[in-house]
């Protein structure tokens, strides 16, 4: 990194070469990590961070379900992250908060452990090569985990092992990307990201039921299509539906609005980006770079 960078930890900033823990902290050994992805846009009245608050919300949630105490609150956190960005002073940037079991002490009982909350502001830029041509994709031989295995609707850093192996799975086979099926056999999303399906002008995502994370990119991009009276329909997918389809397409914070323009080897309606995808990414875009004037209540500017 060209310029100086520092990490907020406990309150604190440090210089990012000196955020370090020990080699058998709790959360490095048994994955009880709990985490966010956010972005911060330039824009022209400056860095703009894309939905805080919901970012922040599902951090306090997910801390939550796995009883464990923050030590902060929502809003300081948000604060925190306000400081981290500017503090640092990206025009645009990932931002990774977190939070652990500090303790080096073997064992798995989390209780009496020391919780440790960080928060990072690195540089970030597309996160598929070659992504406006589109990517390719592979329907993984593993399923998404369940709720009957783990908290789904929590973004804990164990549940990506179940993301790694299968995005694994599909860069040996030359795609970019898999697509995991629910336990029931539906679709339920990428191995990071949301998916979306076009087919005869509805817009379709796998619901809940299907195990998925509830996506924030997901949400905001089934918010703009109902501005646009685009009918958004949230059901149980059959893989062979995406095969069929006339446009595909990942959301996430990482992908922002990906098209898929080929599955398991075969291509996606014309192969190349469709037209609803191409609109929604424009208003997408336009609108986390402050060009819109829809949803301006989604950027907190720094």
């Amino acid at each position: 990194m060209d310029a100086k960078q520092y990490i907020w930890i406990n309150g604190r900033f440090v210089d990012f070469a000196d955020a370090k823990v020990h080699v058998l902290t709790h959360s490095l050994q048994y994955g009880s990590g709990i985490f966010e992805g956010i972005r911060a846009y330039e824009t022209r009245d400056g860095t703009a961070i894309f939905r805080l608050k919901e970012h922040m919300k599902r951090l306090v949630d997910t801390a939550k379900i796995y009883s464990m105490g923050l030590g902060y609150t929502q809003k300081q956190l948000e604060d925190a992250t306000v400081e981290t960005v500017r503090k640092n002073g990206p025009k645009s940037c990932y931002i990774r908060p977190f939070a652990f079991y500090d303790d080096n002490r073997i064992g798995l009982t989390t209780k009496g452990k020391k919780v440790s909350v960080m928060i990072a502001a690195v540089p970030f830029g597309a996160y598929f090569e070659g992504h406006d041509k589109g990517i390719s994709c592979k329907i993984a031989t593993w399923h998404r985990i369940n709720s009957e295995i783990l908290p789904v609707t929590a973004k804990a850093s164990g549940n990506y092992l179940n993301s790694i192996i299968a995005s694994e799975e599909a860069a040996q086979a030359g795609a970019d990307e898999a697509i995991l099926l629910s336990h029931n056999g539906y679709v339920a999303e990428g191995a990071g990201e949301n998916i979306f399906l076009v087919r005869d002008n509805q817009l379709i995502t796998p619901s809940a039921a299907s195990d998925i994370l509830i996506g924030i990119t997901r949400d905001s991009i089934m918010k703009i299509a109902a501005k646009d009276n685009l009918k958004v329909c949230e059901r149980e997918v059959h893989k062979d539906e995406l095969y069929i389809a006339d446009e595909v397409f990942f959301t996430g914070t990482a992908a922002e609005v990906t098209p898929i323009v080929r599955i398991d080897s075969k291509p996606i309606g014309t192969g190349r980006p469709g037209a609803i995808t191409s609109k929604l990414r424009d208003r997408f875009n336009r609108i986390v770079h402050g060009d819109s004037k829809e949803f301006k209540e989604w950027l907190t500017y720094v």
